[in-house]
Parts: C-alpha cells; sequence; structure tokens
C-alpha cells in the first residue's frame, strides 16, 4: 500500500484537527502526504481538482493515481489507520454505508459551524 495523498480544507480547523488524528494513528509515517486545498503545490500536481470541487470535501488520490472524494475517501483513510482498520468492512454493509456516508456529508456541508463549535476543544 503506497502513500495516499489526502487533499483538505486548511481553513478549517476542524479539518485540521482530523489531519492530525489520522497522522496520529496512520499504519505507517509515510501512509499519507496531506496537501491543503489553498497550496500552491496542489493547485500544480492536480491541476483536475478545482478550487471549488476541492473545498467541497475531502480528495484522496492513491499511488496508483485513483482519486476518491467527499465520503468515498472514509474507507481509504480507514484502511489506512492502526487500530481502525476493521470498521472498513461496514461500508461494505449497504445500510451502515448509507448512513455513514450521510454523516459525513452533514459534517463537510457544517464544517465551519462544528469547527467555531469546537474551537476552543482543538489545539491551533
Amino acid at each position: 500500500m503506497g502513500t495516499a495523498i489526502l487533499i483538505y480544507d486548511a481553513r478549517c480547523s476542524l479539518c485540521r484537527g482530523c489531519i492530525r488524528w489520522i497522522e496520529l494513528h496512520a499504519i505507517r509515517k509515510d501512509a499519507f502526504e496531506f496537501i491543503p486545498c489553498q497550496s500552491d503545490e496542489r493547485r500544480i500536481r492536480f491541476q483536475d481538482i478545482t478550487d471549488e470541487a476541492c473545498l467541497q470535501s475531502l480528495h484522496l488520490v492513491l499511488s496508483n493515481n485513483q482519486f476518491f472524494f467527499g465520503e468515498q475517501v472514509l474507507p481509504e483513510i480507514i484502511k489506512r489507520l492502526r487500530g481502525f482498520r476493521w470498521l472498513h468492512l461496514l461500508f461494505k454493509m449497504p445500510i451502515s454505508r448509507v448512513f455513514l456516508y450521510t454523516i459525513y456529508r452533514w459534517v463537510a456541508n457544517n464544517r465551519y459551524i462544528i469547527s467555531q463549535t469546537i474551537k476552543p476543544l482543538i489545539e491551533e
């Protein structure tokens, strides 16, 4: 399993907190490379991802150049986490997959409000 590139909204404190959590629980130090949506590096390396699309949801690019975005990234991230890998099986069950994807979409759409609510809990 090669390095997965995770593209995220660096202006969102919830997103930054999630990135730190993923980094701490990754199966290997090089399991992920993190690139902010707002960076020139993202614009140069991933020209097909527009600024607007990038800010809509997470994007994940695998070493085989396979792209995932939004709720599709969840099972791919989970497969690369120590102690949580078994959870990717939940995404194979239709009922739980719909439920988890609905939660992801709600959080993604409300991340700035959530960030402001939990900001005191997340160290910058």
